[in-house]
């Protein structure tokens, strides 16, 4: 039966290998009509390269762990929530990805901007008195990103959280468990999949966004994927921008790697518990 699998496996060889496959070759093409690793060396003896992969991972790894601090809470919230309250969250959760990220973006521009709403909103109510630079600078960028990728944080989250079975931790409170006691030893193991799976997604989009950086920040914060689409389109060079683009497409990889691995440890510890207990 596995004949069946060749449309599909065709297709994704198609539109997703066949092109990577290009891209790498493009990033190793020397002048010569060879192959070479120069474009590697010339990119990573780039101090400036170095910055930007750095502020990419950096800005990658903030909104991460804002979209972890707030869906966390949000996610467990659904799971206990009643069928109504949680078909309404889930319409205000889900309903923002109907919308595009230009969108979305644009309208974060004009909420903080100097005289936008967010700004006049804290002024009014005495809680500043000029308005805070929330646009062009990493402040803004964080937000906008957060906004945009939570639900991809949630939504994993919100799946574990629904499959713990509530008598766990009341069987751990008839045992003396105080609240902390409860979330470090039973609600936060049992959730770590989910954390992962939501991390992961968060991150890996969170590392390779050029529309939001383009849009809240412009040219005065570079990431990687701003550099990728500045060789393609305005300098015309292809194997800088394709040498660039591998970086990107491995530093994604190694995320998929690393959660993969940490995931597959969780079920390990996961299991052998259970069969201690049993």
């Amino acid at each position: 039966m596995g004949w069946l699998a060749l449309p599909g496996v065709g297709y994704l060889s198609l539109v997703f290998a066949l092109p990577l496959v290009f891209l790498l070759a493009t990033s190793l093409r020397a002048t010569d009509g060879g192959f070479s690793l120069d474009g590697y060396t010339a990119f990573f003896s780039d101090a400036y390269h170095l910055t930007v992969i750095w502020n990419t991972v950096k800005i990658a790894g903030i909104v991460t762990g804002i979209c972890l601090l707030i869906g966390y809470p949000v996610a467990f919230a659904m799971a206990r929530a009643s069928l109504a309250v949680q078909g309404l969250m889930f319409l205000v959760l889900i309903l923002p990805l109907s919308v595009g990220v230009v969108v979305k973006s644009f309208a974060w521009t004009i909420l903080l901007r100097s005289n936008g709403l967010l700004n006049m909103t804290l002024m009014k109510l005495g809680l500043i008195d000029d308005p805070l630079k929330l646009l062009f600078n990493e402040r803004g960028l964080v937000i906008t990103a957060v906004h945009v990728f939570l639900p991809f944080m949630v939504l994993p989250i919100f799946t574990v959280a629904r499959q713990i079975d509530r008598r766990l931790t009341d069987a751990a409170a008839t045992l003396g468990a105080g609240a902390m006691y409860k979330f470090r030893h039973v609600v936060w193991p049992l959730s770590v999949p989910g954390v992962i799976t939501g991390c992961t997604f968060v991150f890996s989009m969170a590392v390779s966004m050029y529309v939001i950086p383009a849009l809240v920040v412009g040219d005065r914060f570079q990431t990687l994927p701003a550099l990728v689409a500045r060789a393609y389109l305005f300098m015309r060079d292809r194997q800088a921008g394709s040498t660039m683009a591998v970086v990107l497409l491995a530093m994604a990889v190694l995320i998929v790697l690393i959660s993969s691995w940490l995931a597959r440890r969780v079920d390990a510890r996961l299991g052998s518990a259970h069969k201690g207990t049993s």
